[in-house]
């Protein structure tokens, strides 16, 4: 079993604004590089095998941060990426809900099954990020690993180790920069 600490990359100024990131390449902001050196500080006490990120800015540079402090260096995983919201990018979440109010209340009631055009499901990134879960784990047993990532990304994850259905992701997307604890079980290849 491995031990992955997870962390939502800090707080971005699109975060602020209330737009939906996704996989556009949006760096941290003040208060973001604020809240990883923070969380850096919080870690110094804890061992840690290695360190993953995803490979957008946001991610990479609060992993950066955290890797410096842990004199580890982070290896970039873009399985670990934010869920594409294809046209929704960019957008206010307000605006959105108005210009594509059908796909809006589809995805609301299906959430697991309904993406913006161009996008990803919440299945398709819950399957990419087990699987970079798994053999990350696999590198790594019985060790504690810290994994740096996304809102979205991160509550497919928490869905999968609580068994909490997928279609409640969007309720259980943790604070930028607030590290979660999970243990991991990887599923074996050949089954």
């Amino acid at each position: 079993m491995t031990r992955f600490c997870l962390i939502r990359h800090g707080q971005t100024d699109w975060n602020l604004a209330g737009r939906y990131q996704g996989q556009s390449d949006v760096p941290l902001n003040e208060a973001g590089r604020d809240q990883a050196y923070e969380l850096a500080y919080q870690l110094q006490s804890q061992s840690f095998k290695a360190i993953y990120s995803s490979d957008l800015k946001r991610a990479n540079e609060t992993a950066e941060i955290i890797a410096t402090s842990l004199h580890l260096p982070v290896m970039l995983e873009p399985r670990l990426r934010e869920i594409n919201q294809g046209e929704w990018e960019g957008q206010l979440v307000d605006a959105i809900k108005v210009r594509y109010a059908e796909l809006w209340q589809l995805r609301t009631v299906n959430p697991s099954n309904v993406c913006p055009p161009g996008g990803e499901t919440v299945g398709e990134v819950a399957k990419r990020v087990v699987e970079a879960l798994d053999d990350i784990a696999r590198a790594c047993p019985n060790t504690n690993v810290l994994i740096v990532t996304h809102g979205f990304a991160l509550a497919t994850i928490i869905c999968k180790v609580y068994a909490i259905p997928l279609g409640q992701a969007y309720h259980v997307i943790p604070d930028n920069a607030e590290p979660v604890w999970v243990n991991w079980e990887y599923q074996d290849k050949e089954n």
